[in-house]
C-alpha cells in the first residue's frame, strides 16, 4: 500500500497508525545536539532520528526541548515516540555514554583539521553522532573528546551545509555501510 499524506495529515494521522515505539527495532545510533538553536532543525532531526530508527537524541546546552510548537511542527509529532533527553552539556552526554555503552564510537560532524571525509570513515555500532551550533559548530571541548571528526566535501562557493542536512547525509551513509542486507 502506497499511502501519501500531506503535512497536516502527517501531523494528525500518527495516532491513527497506533505506532508502538517499544516494538520497533532501534539501531545503536545516538544523536547529540550540541547547542543547536534553530527549532526547525531540532524538529527535523527528530523526524530524521525516527527515519533511521535511532536509539536516542540528546538535546544539550541552549537546544530547545519539546514541547515547543515549532519543534512539533517540523518533527511531525515524532517527538512523541523518539526517545530523547536533555543534558546541560554534550561533554556530560559523552561521558555518560562511554560509561554505559560498551565500545561506543563517538563522531563529530564538523569541519576541522582532524576531519576525514564522511564517506571514507569506517562506522560501526554502537555510535553517537554529534552536531553543533549552526554558526559556531561543535564546541572545542567536545571535539577534544570525540573518537573522530567527519565532514562533507564542499565544491561550491558556500563552505557548509545546514546542520540537519549534514546529519542526514552522514546517517544514511552509516545505515548504508552497517545495515544487514534483508533476504
Amino acid at each position: 500500500m502506497n499511502l501519501k499524506l500531506n503535512a497536516k495529515q502527517l501531523r494528525k494521522e500518527s495516532a491513527k497508525f497506533k505506532i508502538r515505539p517499544s516494538k520497533l527495532r532501534k539501531n545503536e545510533i545516538y544523536i547529540i545536539l550540541d547547542n543547536v538553536l534553530d527549532t526547525y532543525n531540532i524538529g527535523s532531526i527528530f523526524r530524521l532520528a525516527d527515519a533511521v530508527a535511532a536509539k536516542k537524541i540528546y538535546l544539550c546546552g541552549g537546544t530547545e526541548t519539546p514541547p515547543n510548537p515549532r519543534i512539533k511542527k517540523a518533527s511531525i509529532n515524532t517527538t512523541e515516540w523518539v526517545d530523547w533527553e536533555y543534558k546541560e552539556t554534550a561533554v556530560e552526554v559523552i561521558e555518560d555514554l562511554r560509561g554505559k555503552v560498551k565500545e561506543i564510537q563517538i563522531i563529530a560532524i564538523e569541519q576541522s583539521d582532524k576531519s576525514v571525509r564522511y564517506d571514507k570513515f569506517e562506522y560501526k555500532y554502537p555510535l553517537a553522532l554529534v552536531v553543533g551550533h549552526e554558526s559556531e559548530g561543535v564546541s572545542k571541548e567536545v571535539l577534544e573528546m570525540v573518537d573522530a571528526v567527519v565532514e562533507l566535501p564542499m565544491f561550491g562557493v558556500n563552505i557548509s551545509l545546514n546542520v540537519m542536512v549534514s546529519l542526514a547525509i552522514v546517517l544514511y551513509e552509516v545505515i548504508k555501510r552497517t545495515r544487514i542486507p534483508s533476504k
